[in-house]
């Protein structure tokens, strides 16, 4: 047999060395050492860690790349973040929010990222972010798996069009189920858009994830009546809850009921270290609270967690670079995650657990997967969080498509395409 490429000397993340990676017709079909055989192309990993591409499992994509539109976020708060996006919203255009989604998804796959789940708010009339997302979807498919959330930004009860505009944006082929039920005007209209929102997504067989209990306040609880209707409407292992940050504000003993409730919902939980450590806790003078949800404990009751960016350069967090490997390293310290085993595993929260919540078939690095990974500049798993390593090979389908060095002024040049393999990338990403 011919390969299309044949990987050598790589370390996995097991730890096993000098392995050989085949590849042949867009999957894998050997891993094993010494393999002997053709191949149109032979990448020598050079006992650096091969592992699955990073999975980003919250986004969102309609803002990114914004920063400074229409002006800053001067207090650094949620709430002014989602006013300014306010404001942003009915200025943007449909092809600006594909120009900037373009280059975010460039950068995103330079960054060893193979799989993005992003939020888009439908609570806009005319959905012009929806309608630039699913275009957006539709040329990166090439080479990143870009799922889609109907997030009602302003409410689905609050706000008086988002329930038809939600509606419009799942018949136009958005694939997932969003809420905030923390944003509605009580705690009784945020349980009812919790029953509404899962009604919607049993009826259709789609998939749940709610940004939910996005704030300081303890009695903010929410993701309890996620996990019930879950339950009631038997959506276990299809619903996430996102952020849930008002988790580090509750007192122990309700927390020892809520989470063996979402574990018998079998819900998935996604905090976002960057951001919740940024704009929680806000209100604190001292002792501040850290604004990360119960990591650990959620991990320890059996609940698949993985860690989302949530945000790039945008009203709400003006740093980032879409580096999934220093989602990793804050959520390790935040979490105060240390021990060897806590640290291999915020490796996982960044690529098999984030993978598992978005139900990506054929992830990972076995034979009869697909041939999507990455190369790192690290040794293992902890060493690639310690050193944020640098990427140096991006494959997909068994094709080398990006090749250190390749991030390169991509957040300041618009328009400018990534130093990737042309003839593997560009084209399919821009092309349509």
């Amino acid at each position: 047999m011919q390969f299309d490429l044949l990987v050598t000397n790589a370390t996995l993340p097991d730890g096993r060395k000098g392995h050989c990676i085949a590849c042949k017709d867009g999957k894998i079909v050997a891993i094993e050492r010494n393999i002997k055989a053709e191949a149109n192309r032979v990448l020598d990993a050079e006992s650096q860690l091969v592992c699955p591409p990073f999975v980003d499992p919250h986004f969102h994509m309609d803002a990114t790349l914004s920063l400074g539109r229409p002006r800053m976020n001067t207090s650094g708060t949620l709430l002014e973040g989602i006013a300014l996006w306010g404001e942003l919203k009915p200025q943007q255009t449909v092809d600006e929010i594909i120009e900037r989604a373009l280059r975010y998804c460039d950068l995103a796959v330079a960054m060893g990222i193979g799989a993005i789940r992003s939020h888009v708010d439908i609570c806009d009339d005319e959905l012009k972010g929806v309608d630039a997302l699913i275009e957006v979807r539709k040329r990166v498919a090439p080479y990143l798996d870009l799922q889609l959330v109907a997030f009602p930004q302003d409410g689905v009860l609050r706000d008086p069009k988002a329930l038809e505009n939600l509606t419009r944006a799942l018949d136009r082929g958005v694939d997932v189920v969003g809420g905030i039920p923390h944003f509605e005007r009580t705690m009784q209209d945020g349980a009812e858009s919790v029953r509404l929102l899962c009604e919607i997504a049993e009826k259709r067989g789609l998939m749940v994830d709610m940004h939910c209990d996005e704030s300081d306040d303890p009695v903010s609880r929410h993701v309890e009546t996620l996990a019930y209707e879950t339950t009631r409407l038997g959506l276990q292992g299809r619903v996430a809850g996102s952020h849930l940050t008002s988790m580090h504000s509750m007192d122990n003993y309700y927390v020892s009921k809520l989470i063996p409730l979402m574990a018998e919902a079998g819900l998935h939980a996604i905090p976002n270290p960057l951001i919740n450590i940024m704009l929680q806790g806000r209100h604190d003078t001292y002792p501040k609270r850290r604004g990360q949800t119960r990591v650990r404990e959620l991990r320890d009751a059996g609940i698949t967690v993985g860690f989302g960016s949530d945000c790039v350069m945008d009203p709400w967090y003006s740093l980032g670079k879409a580096d999934m490997l220093d989602v990793a390293f804050m959520g390790l310290h935040v979490g105060q995650l240390s021990s060897r085993a806590d640290m291999r595993w915020c490796f996982d929260a960044v690529t098999v657990n984030s993978a598992a919540i978005m139900g990506l078939q054929g992830y990972g690095l076995k034979v009869g997967c697909h041939a999507n990974f990455i190369r790192l500049q690290a040794d293992d798993p902890i060493e690639a969080i310690r050193l944020r390593a640098h990427r140096l090979n991006t494959v997909r389908g068994g094709r080398i498509i990006a090749s250190a060095p390749c991030v390169e002024h991509v957040l300041d040049m618009p328009g400018r395409p990534m130093t990737l393999e042309a003839s593997n990338y560009a084209p399919k990403g821009r092309s349509g």
